[in-house]
Formats: structure tokens, C-alpha cells, sequence
């Protein structure tokens, strides 16, 4: 996912840095952080849904609900870094196709990471009894496919993406299929399914391909407009965002169309409101991508031109996605399983199996211990972030460093 800024400001100048990605992509990967401590470390994250209205509570819904940004700005994101990508390699002198193939070896690594380093994060069990596939499968399966669809304008794509977009709950009303091998086909591209392969191993896709391609080529299609004068994309990023915000609002009141969970009047107002908020990510509907989209271009948006303290600090993280996003997971993990110790239990305890971080029953902190474990682990990969991206950047002669 290169990224660059304009050498000269004028359509179709190619970027070399535009720092509001890396601000934007810095910001959405701590807040990403938050969510993965407390689906390992909370004490009711095992045993209660954070956005079920019936259970939770206003404080634990919002901060699940706060990460939902997460992973349509990172796929967003990915599709503007790749237009991007692309522009400065043809640039650089390589055919079109050269250009094209290192977008298809990208995603192809990103689903062998997402299968092997990742899927070990994620449980700890060298069986791998367990495979989620998440949103690195998502963004390297569409890496992939657009690795092909790239000889099209950016412009088509973008059509293409919308019609997925605003398309796409109308495939939910297909009822699932009986055979397995087609509900798994199905599923990997349309439906988000846990699968019972066998006693000892289960699939759960959680991110099917097609409904985050969509968000992807959506992406790609803006990626002309981050060529522009930087006036001039703040003040479109800011139009886009504004408006994709007030149509989640309208369809929402509507009520009818675009999420398979329609709000509805709770026990007081402010869970009137949680209800409201409270959109489908898993798959992504339409309504969750207006407005987790939209709110993902106003941060871009207020990114740009952006200079002080907390900005040069997400830069930080948002240069080096990936080696965060793979360090953060183990580093969750093993704040888990100190945790558990430290709570008296022992290895022993310690629970394997399929679908199973392995968190012993009754093993948890509250919500503002994970608060505080969350500050403390973003705090602790800064400097290996800085570190890694100032290698990273010394080293171009690395291939291997563009994949991670």
C-alpha cells in the first residue's frame, strides 16, 4: 500500500506522500486495538454481545461501537493507496502489467498471512483447528480482483463498487443453500457463516469478499481526487462525507431499506439512540457503509494539512499498517493469557479446542482496566512502529519490505 503527495498539484500528478492516509489509517488502527483488548481481556466479552440492547450497557455499546470505523476506513483506505500505487510504479517507467502483478503478488500475500501469522494470533493453537477469515482476507482477496479490474478508469470501478454498495442487501434476501460446498462458495464471497467442517475444525468467514470490494472500489475510485490542489480535496472529501452522513440519516428514519436490522423506540432515549446506531456490520450493509464511510472521509478530511503532536503520531502507525496490525494482535493475545495468570489461573487451565482464544472461564477485567491495558499496548508498539517504518524507509533495495 504505497501512498504519496502531489509533486505537482494538478489532475493527474503523481503522489509521492499524502500524510492525511497515514494520519486517518494511524487513527483507525489504535481505535482497532481497543476492539481486539476487549474481545480478549473484558470480563462479559465471552458471554454477552456489546451491541445486543437487551444486555449491554451504554458505555460497553459505544465502545464496540466507536471501532466499527475500523475496518471500512482501513478497506477505504486500501483502495486509495492502491490507485495511488499503481500511478506511481506506471510512472516509474514499468509496463502497466508489472504494476498490475505486484498489486496480485500483494493480495495473494495478504491471504497467506491472514491463513498462517495472523490465524496463530488470533488462537494460539499450532493445530489451527480455527480459520476466521477477517479483513486482511477481505483486502487481499479484492487486491486480487483488482489487480485485473485496474485496466478499467478508476471512474468505472467506482460505479462498480456504488452498484455493490447500495446493491447489496437485496442478496441477503437469497435463502442459504442446502449443499455445503455451495453455502461455502457462497459464503466466501457474499455471507458472513460459521462452518462445522469437522469435530476438530471450523471456518468462520467474517468478512466475505464481495460487500468489502465494494468499499474498496469505491476507494479507488477517490484515489484521483488525492492528486488534487489539497484545498480542493478537503473541501470535496468534506462534501462526500457530509453527504453520505444525512443519507445514512434518511434512510435510517426511513427505515425500510439498506440494514437487516432496522432501529426501533427503546426504554429511554438514549437507547433510542444506541438502536439507531446500531447498523450491521457482519456483512457490511449499506447503511453501515454510509455512515462508517462517511465519518472516515470527514477524518480524512480534517487530516489534511493537519501539523502537531498527535498527528505525527498516528503518522507513525499509519505508515506501517501491517507490521502493526500483526504485532498488535500477538501482543493482545499474551496480555490475555498474563491476565489469566495473574488472576491465579494456571497453563493448565487455559482451555484449546476449536473457536477458542483460550481464556479460562471466569478469567476478565473490567472496562476501564481494558482502557488502560489498550493505552498501554499502543503506547508499547510506537516505538517499534517508528523504528520498523524508519528501516523500512532506509531500505528500499528490501522487496519484501513493501508486503509488510
Amino acid at each position: 500500500m504505497e501512498r504519496s503527495e502531489p509533486v505537482a498539484i494538478r489532475p493527474g500528478a503523481v503522489a509521492n506522500r499524502i500524510t492525511a492516509i497515514d494520519v486517518t489509517r494511524g487513527l483507525v488502527m489504535v481505535i482497532m486495538a481497543l476492539d481486539h483488548v476487549r474481545d480478549l481481556l473484558h470480563t462479559a466479552a465471552l458471554t454477552q454481545s456489546p451491541t445486543d440492547l437487551a444486555t449491554t450497557t451504554p458505555a460497553i455499546f459505544l465502545t464496540r461501537w466507536i471501532t466499527h470505523l475500523c475496518a471500512p476506513t482501513f478497506v477505504f483506505l486500501s483502495g486509495m493507496s492502491a490507485y495511488l500505487s499503481l500511478q506511481k510504479q506506471r510512472t516509474a517507467g514499468p509496463p502497466a502489467w508489472s504494476a498490475r502483478r505486484f498489486l496480485l503478488q500483494r493480495g495473494l500475500v495478504l491471504i497467506l498471512l491472514e491463513l498462517t501469522i495472523i490465524n496463530f494470533a488470533f488462537w494460539f493453537d499450532l493445530q489451527f483447528r480455527t480459520i476466521m477469515l477477517q479483513v486482511i482476507y477481505a483486502i487481499g482477496g479484492g487486491f486480487v480482483l483488482l489487480a485485473f479490474l485496474s485496466r478499467w478508469p478508476a471512474r468505472w470501478l467506482g460505479i462498480i463498487g456504488l452498484v455493490i454498495i447500495f446493491g447489496y442487501d437485496l442478496l441477503l434476501l437469497i435463502p442459504p443453500f442446502s449443499d455445503q460446498t455451495a453455502r461455502l462458495i457462497w459464503s466466501l464471497f457474499f455471507r458472513t457463516e460459521l462452518f462445522n467442517i469437522s469435530p476438530q475444525f471450523i471456518l468462520l468467514v467474517g468478512y466475505p469478499l464481495i460487500p468489502w470490494l465494494g468499499i474498496l472500489l469505491v476507494g479507488y475510485a477517490c484515489g484521483p481526487l488525492m492528486v488534487r490542489p489539497a484545498g480542493f480535496r478537503k473541501q470535496t472529501m468534506l462534501r462526500i462525507g457530509l453527504g453520505a452522513v444525512a443519507f445514512f440519516v434518511v434512510l435510517r428514519l426511513i427505515n425500510v431499506y439498506g440494514d437487516a436490522a432496522p432501529w426501533a423506540v427503546q426504554k429511554d432515549g438514549l437507547f433510542t439512540v444506541l438502536s439507531f446506531l446500531n447498523v450491521s456490520k457482519y456483512p457490511p450493509s449499506l447503511q453501515y457503509t454510509l455512515l462508517l464511510v462517511g465519518l472516515g472521509l470527514l477524518i480524512l478530511a480534517v487530516a489534511e494539512g493537519a501539523d502537531n503532536g498527535l498527528t505525527r503520531v498516528l503518522t507513525v502507525y499509519g505508515k506501517v499498517p501491517m507490521f502493526y496490525y500483526i504485532l498488535h494482535w500477538y501482543l493482545v493475545h499474551l496480555s490475555m493469557i498474563a491476565m489469566s495468570l495473574l488472576q491465579g489461573y494456571s497453563f493448565a487451565d487455559i482451555p484449546a479446542g476449536p473457536l477458542n482464544f483460550g481464556r479460562p472461564d471466569g478469567a476478565g477485567v473490567s472496562l476501564p482496566v481494558v482502557y488502560l491495558v489498550w493505552i498501554t499496548l499502543v503506547a508499547a508498539l510506537y516505538p517499534l512502529c517508528r523504528w520498523y517504518g524508519r528501516y523500512k524507509a532506509a531500505h528500499p533495495e528490501n522487496g519484501w519490505l513493501r508486503y509488510i
